[in-house]
């Protein structure tokens, strides 16, 4: 795939993923980004206690909201106010209290993908993620997945994908936690479902060769212009 166009690559990339996802029936939810602990944690099955609050430190405002970590946030807001069958994605930034680097930003871009419907398998998820790389990448674009443990989903995975021969993660994923539909409204013995979210910016500077993920957000026209 060439960039083309006058839009910054990582518009181009969510241009491109949107109309992917929209052919399969997706919509496109855009949650807010500052939010209550509520949706970014708790509805998530991520209680104050638990240990991968400790990698999800953010930014908190003083009224007791914070900036979102993940567009995890938006699942069961959305999930409120829908009935199943649900498909969205959720493109959009989030937050972060780290260390930046050459690799690793205070914010970033992620990709939350939620389907929840009778009888839905991780089979399913398998297969529209690797349509959906395979699409953006190219055909020769190879995904793996392998176990992994997320508050969120059970069982949960993360993925891979191999690009000119290297193996890098994208993200995580898995079947979305009972506990998690409960807290929709939606009846968890009834409705499964799959969800997704990885990030946009990594596979982006592998593809084109972006040494430091800073240079996203830097302003530096001399950047842009390579993707006109």
């Amino acid at each position: 795939m060439k960039l083309t166009g006058n839009l910054h690559p990582i518009s181009q990339i969510l241009r491109r993923t949107v109309e992917f996802f929209s052919d399969y029936g997706f919509s496109v939810y855009f949650g807010p980004e500052v939010d209550s602990e509520w949706y970014n944690f708790d509805a998530l099955n991520v209680p104050a206690d638990h240990p991968s609050r400790d990698v999800q430190d953010t930014f908190w405002l003083t009224d007791g909201r914070l900036l979102r970590t993940q567009t995890s946030n938006s699942q069961v807001r959305y999930g409120e106010s829908h009935k199943p069958p649900i498909k969205i994605i959720v493109p959009g930034v989030c937050y972060r209290n780290e260390a930046t680097d050459a690799g690793h930003e205070t914010t970033f871009i992620q990709l939350e993908g939620l389907f929840i419907d009778k009888n839905v398998s991780l089979g399913q998820l398998f297969w529209i993620l690797e349509k959906f790389y395979k699409k953006i990448y190219g055909d020769e674009t190879e995904l793996r997945f392998r176990p992994h443990h997320f508050p969120y989903t059970e069982p949960s995975i993360e993925f891979e994908m191999k690009f000119r021969g290297r193996w890098f993660e994208l993200g995580g994923a898995g079947m979305v936690h009972p506990k998690v539909i409960s807290n929709m409204g939606i009846d968890p013995n009834k409705y499964s479902g799959f969800a997704f979210g990885p990030g946009i910016e990594r596979p982006i500077m592998v593809k084109y060769g972006i040494k430091d993920i800073r240079h996203f957000r830097s302003g530096d026209l001399r950047f842009l212009k390579q993707f006109k």
